[in-house]
């Protein structure tokens, strides 16, 4: 007899365009190999100006360069893969295993019943047996507002399952299928039909939850209403389990006499004495319950706010599991998330690049992550088991048999198994089930699920399997993202760190592609590094990059353009948009300046106990004013958040540098325009971009007047005088580099040195000497030099004789050169500290005419002058305590040399007395003899 020939249901196609791209890597770190070299070569000298700054950026260009290699990991070795549902019909359409679905909600206020409802609708009405299919839906609420949707959805489906697999229609999330289809694709009866029957059904979801509570005459007509009372709260309430539908009931049957899939509602039991793990603690609710249920060996989870948008999810990835030669060590199946309510240019960012790009890497290394929504499970590799080589799951299921034991026995004694008590010293949370303890218990479980052994698989479809609703303003976007990389920093710190705990158990390229997450929040440092210092740096003239003119130069261009251009071409290749790009290297900057920022000090509190762990559900109703500007891509500032502080802090630090270098350069015309673009063209055009990319931020700032615009709680409360929130550190920072016309020099004179320096007609004019030591260690006088202060025009305006050290200031009344000449009458030479201060403060004329910002600059102006004074002061107290010290060791060594003097003389004579006495009583001896 013939052998059947192997068929595999799914097939696997490396990413096209590799060798290209690694060649372009490759070149890409080359030219950053040569940055380095720059970088080390060129650190100024210890005392030298900016040596520290330059240091910074060398560690933050360190940072990024590292971090840049670890993301080329998961680019390296990408994968696509296509399955073949109709061989896995033809071979297992009768034998096809059970599927459960968890749905999980968790506040009915940010996550409104209906759209709870939509989601287990849509999966209710997947293309696979009912018989064979569960769905449960934790409601960690406890909310009788979720329950009596559920209610209504559970009669509803009875109508809307067969319409959909009459007519075969996509989407099937009922308010998605009527949204999406035009006018003239509603006039057929059946649609109307249906169209009015969900109309009702919402309408009476609707106005239960305007109240607040189920009318008295609904909860007459279902028992289930019972198990809530008066005392029962979102955080305080019992477990409740309900079985709406069970198919092993011959009565659960829709309006066409088939049978409907079973419908659980479960609320676990909340107490406050009992933490209660948030969504780990639920789905492992959802374990356990399904398990006396259902057992179904294949698992999928969704979110609430994740509907299906592929009737065929569960038959593609059953596709990965049932593969006769490929699928023993495929753990689970991740599906890539997808946003129904993105705008076209993605205003606030997306997860694009992610899914078309890393996730694929990494499936080429073992396996993406578990994101949490959209994966199906092998139950057993949830319940912890290790894989084996030996060892085969077989999924292969007959339908369920109908139990002896009745719904109400069975819901009551599965009541246990939700219960706040449960799991309290077990191994539930630990070893079984999902992990405890972490922001993202997805990434963790599934980590440590790869490490006993398993893979994963990534598998995005032509139709999308799954679209949720994403944030519609700035501050859902940077609390979701601080969530999200809180807990993966927590992750590399853990027991369970991909580096030490995954070493040897996972491949190396997708050890990189988890510290591609797990290192977002400390990304922050450099970026903000790179956010202020150059700028500052280019309102003090100090020059951190290679001149235009230099051979440097080309290393640091070739870096930029070219990652700049693959980071394009990846978006768009990815189906972005040009103005999305844009978007996303935006929200790219203000994710790595606040949200990862915050995620990064949370987690360093918690490692030393100073915290604890939150999990913040993300809203998911929008009120139709945010909604209107959302759809018209307007950014929302509207929530008065400290991230939005410290966003708007850093767009106004570049913005006051740049107008700084402006007005240095028109309006005093301290520096020379060549000399500046030659020397600083790198920091000019990282200054520009930086506040070219905070154009909408400065139009929410000061121009806007919709409710979207920065609260002025966030954009002006914190800027009035004694106040101490940030802006009072911008403010400081801003003046402390602000003090123009800083002349210091330290210099060897012999006879007579003369320096010259243009002073603008107005300016104070600070300047300080010190007579810091001679040239040679035996000289020490008290007579000084001569100092000669002479205007433009040649008049003597001051004349200091005999001088060991001196201050002054004057106020310029003629701009033009000023001369300072030192004459030097001592024979020996002399170090001379000459420090000269020129500054002009601008409050004095120049005041805003707006009423919130009229004070603010005075007060600045007052603020920069008062910090100008001290530092000169300061300067002239080091050059004085510097003189000091070195009379001091002077004096030492003059002690020194004395005592060495005295102690030589002093021996030098006692031997010539002791010769003196010796010949003098030789010849004594002598004549006595004689």
């Amino acid at each position: 007899m013939e052998k059947l020939k192997y068929e595999p249901l799914f097939e696997t196609e490396k990413g096209k365009g590799r060798i290209l791209y690694r060649l372009f890597a490759t070149s890409l770190f080359c030219g950053i190999i040569l940055i380095w070299f720059y970088r080390l070569c060129n650190i100024p000298k210890s005392g030298e100006n900016g040596r520290y700054v330059w240091i910074g950026m060398l560690g933050a260009e360190l940072w990024f360069s590292f971090y840049w290699f670890i993301t080329q990991s998961v680019r390296w070795n990408r994968i696509y893969r296509h399955t073949f549902r109709d061989r896995l019909l033809m071979r297992y359409e009768n034998e096809l295993p059970r599927v459960d679905v968890f749905v999980c909600t968790a506040d009915p206020v940010i996550e409104p019943p209906i759209m709870v409802i939509n989601t287990v609708l849509s999966v209710l009405a997947y293309n696979y047996p009912p018989e064979k299919l569960s769905v449960y839906l934790s409601d960690d609420a406890g909310s009788e507002l979720t329950f009596y949707a559920l209610l209504e959805a559970s009669r509803f489906a009875k109508h809307w399952l067969p319409y959909c697999k009459k007519f075969n229609i996509e989407p099937r999330s009922p308010a998605a299928y009527f949204a999406s289809l035009s006018v003239s694709d509603q006039s057929d009866a059946d649609f109307s039909k249906m169209k009015r029957l969900y109309e009702e059904m919402a309408n009476k979801i609707d106005v239960v939850c305007n109240a607040g509570t189920v009318s008295d005459q609904a909860k007459l007509e279902y028992k289930g209403f019972s198990k809530w009372n008066s005392y029962s709260s979102k955080k305080n309430h019992a477990a409740i389990l309900q079985i709406l539908n069970d198919s092993r009931d011959e009565e659960t049957k829709d309006v066409d006499g088939v049978r409907l899939p079973t419908l659980v509602y479960v609320a676990r039991e909340k107490h406050p004495e009992h933490f209660h793990n948030f969504k780990a603690g639920a789905m492992n609710a959802l374990l356990r319950v399904s398990s006396e249920i259902s057992n179904a060996p294949v698992i999928l989870n969704v979110d609430c706010d994740m509907y299906s948008n592929n009737s065929n999810a569960i038959q593609d990835a059953l596709c990965f599991f049932m593969d006769e030669e490929r699928s023993r060590e495929i753990a689970f199946v991740q599906f890539p998330q997808s946003f129904g309510n993105a705008t076209k240019n993605e205003v606030y960012g997306s997860l694009r690049v992610i899914d078309e790009v890393e996730f694929h890497g990494a499936d080429g290394y073992g396996g993406p992550l578990y994101t949490g929504t959209g994966c199906f499970h092998r139950r057993d590799t949830l319940y912890g088991r290790e894989y084996s080589t030996e060892a085969r799951i077989d999924l292969k299921s007959a339908c369920p048999e109908k139990m002896e034991e009745n719904v109400h026995e069975l819901e009551e004694r599965l009541e246990r198994l939700a219960s706040s008590t449960y799991d309290l010293n077990t191994q539930w949370g630990n070893e079984i089930g999902l992990k405890y303890g972490c922001p993202v218990e997805d990434v963790l479980t599934g980590l440590t699920i790869k490490c006993k052994g398993w893979k994963s698989v990534y598998y995005r479809p032509k139709r999308d399997a799954f679209v949720g609703v994403t944030a519609t303003t700035l501050d859902q976007i940077l609390v979701q993202h601080k969530r999200w990389s809180e807990g993966d920093l927590m992750i590399l710190f853990s027991k369970y760190s991909p580096v030490w705990y995954g070493l040897g158990k996972l491949n190396p390229g997708l050890v990189l592609g988890y510290l591609i997450y797990c290192l977002w929040s400390p990304n922050c440092w450099a970026t903000l590094y790179y956010s202020i210092v150059p700028s500052f740096c280019l309102l003090k003239g100090i020059p951190l990059f290679p001149q235009v003119s230099s051979k440097w130069f080309l290393p640091f261009a070739y870096v930029v353009i070219a990652e700049l251009i693959y980071s394009f071409a990846e978006f768009l290749w990815s189906g972005g948009t040009i103005l999305g790009w844009w978007n996303e290297q935006r929200i790219w900057l203000y994710k790595r300046t606040s949200s990862y920022m915050f995620a990064f000090l949370d987690t360093m509190l918690k490692l030393f106990g100073s915290s604890n762990t939150t999990f913040i559900v993300t809203p998911k109703v929008t009120n139709d004013d945010v909604l209107l500007r959302y759809k018209q891509e307007k950014m929302e500032f509207g929530s008065a958040s400290p991230m939005l502080t410290i966003l708007s802090t850093l767009a106004m630090i570049n913005l006051f540098c740049l107008m700084g270098l402006v007005k240095n350069l028109i309006l005093t015309r301290e520096l020379g325009l060549e000399y500046v673009f030659e020397t600083m063209a790198l920091q000019i055009l990282l200054c520009g971009v930086l506040v070219f990319v905070n154009l909408p931020l400065y139009n929410a700032l000061f121009f806007r007047q919709d409710k979207g615009k920065i609260p002025s709680s966030t954009a002006f409360q914190s800027m009035r005088i004694g106040s101490l929130k940030v802006w009072i550190l911008v403010t400081i920072l801003v003046v402390a580099w602000r003090c123009g016309g800083v002349y210091g020099i330290r210099f060897v004179i012999d006879r007579e040195e003369c320096f010259s320096h243009k002073v603008q007609m107005g300016e104070s004019v600070h300047f300080s000497f010190v007579v810091i030591k001679s040239e040679g260690s035996w000289h020490y006088s008290e007579e000084g030099v001569d100092l000669v202060v002479k205007g433009p025009s040649g008049e003597q305006l001051h004349d200091f004789r005999d001088k060991i050290s001196e201050k002054t200031e004057f106020v310029a009344h003629h701009e033009g050169v000023y001369r300072f000449c030192f004459t030097n009458k001592s024979p020996y030479h002399e170090t001379i500290d000459f420090d000269l201060h020129a500054a002009h403060f601008s409050y004095h004329d120049e005041h805003a005419k707006d009423e919130h910002f009229k004070p603010l600059f005075e007060h600045i102006g007052q603020l920069e002058e008062a910090l100008y004074n001290i530092q000169f002061e300061q300067h002239w107290l080091e050059a004085q305590t510097d003189r000091q010290a070195i009379v001091n060791e002077i004096m030492s060594k003059r002690a020194v040399y004395k005592a060495l003097l005295e102690s030589s003389a002093l021996i030098g004579v006692s031997v010539l007395q002791v010769y003196l006495l010796k010949h003098l009583f030789e010849r004594k001896l002598g004549q006595s003899r004689v």
